[in-house]
């Protein structure tokens, strides 16, 4: 799989998103696993998760710990896989989601983190939504320390806009190395931050690439342009929507969610795909 530069580390231009194999709908423990193992076999190397991503109360973490079990349990090299997890933002379990910036919270739930994890310290750790009650650059100072203190080697954002981005990478003296938000042909509105991403050389990991859960099998139906180069190349119109947004810029690393070990290993094919600069125009102005 080809690779791409995020912070210190080199990882699969395609990650995994692991919410599916948490949240409602999920599948068996079973699948799940099997589905992270296809992931690595493929390629993959960097797997995204949250403490939030869960379905009942009082399984917090639910998503790491899987993600822990699997990646215990494959029989190949994990030593080059980045784990990405986000604290900040929390599902009490009654399906809604609720935000807390604190700084002492967030270092304490990126400690809770590390454990269900199994590890010294987070690959990746990213303040998952600004929390309108708490300064955001307290927020984001609270990563500052998790990086000194070494509880995490790289530190992120999700959900945020440029200004927020620029504020984080201030506070953190320059070590900010992600930025998540989503982005997909569907919901286009982080292109302006997908660009300052680019600029900076900061990694831009666009959550629901191909426009969520729900929405992800309506691709082809609501977006004609990204069917009919599908059909040209012989391919997954999930293929081509991967392989635009990876035309995008070099910076752009999308982590599609995968409930099935089919979907991920599809998704990884996008890296082979080659678009030519017409049909991502044409994708671009779709």
């Amino acid at each position: 799989m080809q690779h791409r530069t995020l912070g210190d580390q080199q990882v699969g231009a395609i990650g995994l998103g692991g919410m599916p194999l948490s949240i409602e709908g999920r599948p068996d423990a079973e699948r799940s696993v099997a589905t992270i193992h296809a992931a690595l076999d493929a390629g993959v190397t960097l797997i995204d998760t949250a403490d939030a991503y869960h379905r009942d109360g009082g399984e917090v973490g639910h998503n790491e710990e899987l993600i822990a079990r699997a990646l215990g349990s494959f029989g190949g090299d994990t030593s080059d896989v980045l784990v990405a997890t986000k604290g900040g933002h929390l599902r009490p379990g009654d399906g809604t989601w609720t935000r807390n910036g604190d700084p002492t919270y967030l270092k304490q739930a990126a400690k809770a983190s590390a454990l269900r994890l199994g590890v010294d310290a987070i690959g990746l750790y990213q303040f998952h939504r600004p929390d309108p009650e708490v300064p955001y650059a307290d927020s984001v100072g609270a990563l500052g320390e998790l990086l000194d203190e070494g509880v995490i080697r790289m530190a992120g954002i999700s959900n945020a806009d440029v200004a927020q981005i620029d504020l984080a990478n201030e506070v953190l003296d320059g070590r900010l190395v992600s930025v998540q938000n989503q982005f997909s042909p569907r919901f286009r509105s982080s292109q302006g931050e997908l660009e300052h991403c680019a600029q900076l050389g900061i990694a831009f990991l666009p959550w629901s690439p191909l426009g969520g859960i729900a929405n992800a099998g309506e691709l082809g139906a609501r977006h004609a342009a990204f069917r009919e180069v599908a059909d040209a190349h012989g391919v997954s119109v999930y293929q081509v929507t991967l392989a635009w947004e990876l035309a995008l810029a070099p910076v752009v690393v999308p982590i599609p969610g995968a409930s099935r070990p089919a979907s991920i290993q599809d998704s990884a094919r996008a890296v082979d795909l080659h678009l030519s600069a017409d049909e991502v125009a044409r994708l671009s102005a779709a």
